[in-house]
């Protein structure tokens, strides 16, 4: 059973039995402007710790064909961790292929 609990600022509404899911909160909300871009706002560029010339990616996350969730990932943590995940991947396959 979910407990209830009054709601703040940037919250999602998302719980856990344990409490509310802390990973995940709306931190501002911002426009397309007419070239496309988006401007963060310096306090989530600060919270981030993103710098001028970070590299970003960009993950879409869709359901029943529509972009439901876009995911901004700061590159070198999503190279990192697509190391992690590779990584040992990549040396099965490679020692698959050594033992034919």
């Amino acid at each position: 059973m979910r407990k209830k609990r009054k709601k703040s600022q940037g919250d999602t509404g998302l719980e856990r039995a344990s409490g509310p899911a802390p990973c995940c909160r709306i931190e501002a909300l911002v426009s397309l402007d007419a070239r496309g871009q988006v401007l963060l706002p310096k306090e989530v560029r600060e919270k981030a710790g993103l710098q001028t010339g970070d590299k970003l990616a960009v993950v879409l996350c869709e359901a029943d064909d529509t972009v439901a969730r876009i995911t901004l990932i700061k590159a070198e943590a999503f190279a990192q961790t697509a190391r992690e995940m590779l990584g040992p991947m990549m040396g099965m396959i490679e020692d698959t292929n050594r033992s034919k």
